[in-house]
């Protein structure tokens, strides 16, 4: 008897199962095995890099690992990242709020000022200085004089500060745009200085918006490949490449397990600060303007001077050497249009897929909250977190083992190195777009029997179109800066922007990269418009 309820119990769980899975919408399962696929197709690289790393001899690896080289390495990599966030806290902290807080004449001109470096790819004004400034530079060259050192290690810490600093001060400006000013001044009512009113009141309610910069400029930092290698810095991006020119691939594989290890830290060290849960729900108000007086003059010549060292200087140097014509002729150098349509080319197709990719995962994410959704949606986000140079070199493993016909032969498996990089700019635009669709619309339209196909296309698809948009117009604009899955995977025989840049800069043939430069400057300062789109037209 106890048998046969035990087999009754049994059957009834199974019709329940099977029931559930005959009331499941099939619109929605569609949604979660696609997510699931595109969340697969992500996270592939990464598998495959540490299946090639455990392929290494245990001892070999571990003599590796411990080895000096592997110590300075480190030491270097994580010494770039502190200075560098260190840096870009001092800079963009006090230029956010000298544009907000203060009466600096003509704020909205001076905030496309400090805003305006984060569009330049740092290698850029890498080259530039180095040119000109670096040992052995022009000015050095021409004039025989001794000007402070602009490589090494304390070189990238430079450049890469002067283009990482708008993280912090977009952050922190948006913070300070949105927090109660008026606390501030009843502090200051409560006969408290201005710093010292800053210290107490102000501070903690920003402390989220500068640590989410700090964020993006110490990912930034240890991640960028371009400037530490221009500057002969060995960290682990230029490392990585040298060793895999090198066909020590070995090693390679191992210092970049090594780093995506050294970005997860920091990555759950950020998850458990800058957060206020005091500064979380304070509506904006008006304060008072901090009057500047008699410093509105170094203010201004302070924000003017960051403006000149970061664009004036590099545009201005490339401009030279563009004009001006110096040493042997190298035809394989000379730049040609085809240079800018191979990467726009390149671009539109990465941009195109990504925001393939990301419509059902943004589209599922959004509708659907459960844990599935966010943890496939999470999974996407891998490769925004993993530099670059790791995801070249986990694409070139898959290539030349699994996929010989892919590497090099065509472009896809660059632009699918292009999605990996920068889908989570796409699934993150299109995912906003998506909670802002309401629910009663759709409800209307089924109610009048439309299916979930023509709803989606007349109701939906229109409704998001301007994230998928943008989504895809943010893909463009990085994918077209990308450098170290540029150099690894592009198809044999097609030159891009980056990649004549790169060659330039390895014959110290400088003046070969000024057209190329500045063409992507061009194309890179419409990511501005982009960001201005975001905030509505208001920058002031």
């Amino acid at each position: 008897m106890k048998s046969l309820k035990n087999t009754v119990s049994g059957s009834e769980h199974v019709e329940t199962v099977t029931e559930r899975l005959e009331r499941a919408d099939p619109w929605m399962v569609a949604l979660a095995a696609a997510s699931a696929l595109v969340a697969f197709l992500v996270v592939l690289p990464m598998f495959w890099l540490v299946w090639q790393a455990l392929t290494v001899e245990l001892s070999r690896a571990y003599d590796l690992i411990v080895s000096t080289q592997t110590a300075r390495i480190t030491a270097n990599s994580l010494g770039l990242m502190l200075f560098v966030t260190v840096f870009s806290i001092v800079l963009g902290v006090p230029l956010a709020v000298l544009t907000t807080r203060t009466d600096l004449p003509y704020p909205r001109f001076w905030t496309v000022v400090a805003a305006l470096p984060l569009v330049i790819p740092s290698y850029i004004g890498a080259i530039a200085f180095v040119g000109m400034f670096g040992s052995g530079g022009e000015i050095d060259s021409l004039f025989g004089v001794s000007v402070p050192r602009i490589d090494g290690l304390s070189g990238a810490v430079f450049i890469i500060t002067l283009y990482t600093y708008p993280y912090v001060f977009l952050t922190t400006r948006a913070a300070l745009l949105s927090m109660d000013s008026s606390l501030a001044d009843a502090a200051r009512t409560l006969n408290a200085g201005p710093f010292e009113a800053f210290r107490r009141v102000t501070l903690p309610q920003i402390r989220p918006g500068i640590a989410a910069g700090a964020l993006l400029a110490g990912l930034y930092a240890i991640s960028d490949f371009g400037t530490p290698a221009f500057m002969q810095a060995s960290v682990f991006t230029s490392m990585i490449y040298w060793e895999f020119s090198s066909f020590n691939v070995e090693f390679a594989a191992l210092l970049a397990l090594q780093l995506i290890a050294i970005v997860a830290v920091v990555l759950v060290i950020e998850a458990g600060i800058g957060r206020d849960e005091d500064a979380a729900g304070v509506s904006a108000r008006s304060g008072s303007t901090i009057r500047l007086g008699p410093w509105k003059w170094p203010a201004m010549g302070f924000v003017s001077t960051i403006g000149i060292v970061t664009l004036v200087v590099p545009v201005a140097i490339f401009t030279n050497w563009l004009v001006r014509s110096a040493g042997d002729p190298i035809p394989s150098l000379e730049f040609q249009w085809e240079f800018a349509f191979n990467s726009m080319y390149l671009a539109l197709l990465a941009a195109l897929v990504a925001c393939a990719f990301a419509l059902p995962v943004a589209y599922y994410s959004g509708r659907a909250n459960s844990l599935v959704s966010r943890v496939l949606e999470r999974a996407t986000y891998i490769g925004f977190a993993v530099p670059g140079i790791v995801i070249g070199l986990a694409l070139v493993f898959l290539g030349t083992r699994t996929l010989p016909w892919l590497y090099r032969e065509g472009v896809w498996l660059l632009v699918f190195a292009y999605v990996v990089r920068f889908l989570p700019q796409a699934v993150g635009t299109v995912r906003s777009s998506v909670l802002q669709v309401d629910d009663k619309t759709i409800e209307a339209a089924r109610t009048l029997n439309a299916g979930r196909l023509e709803t989606f296309r007349r109701i939906t698809l229109p409704a998001i179109m301007p994230g998928l948009v943008a989504g895809g117009v943010l893909v463009f604009l990085t994918t077209m800066k990308e450098l170290p899955a540029t150099l690894m995977l592009q198809p044999v025989g097609m030159d891009t922007l980056v990649s004549i840049i790169w060659d330039a800069q390895d014959a110290l043939a400088y003046r070969y990269a000024a057209i190329p430069a500045l063409v992507l400057i061009l194309i890179s300062g419409l990511s501005m418009l982009v960001l201005l789109r975001q905030e509505g037209g208001k920058i002031g």
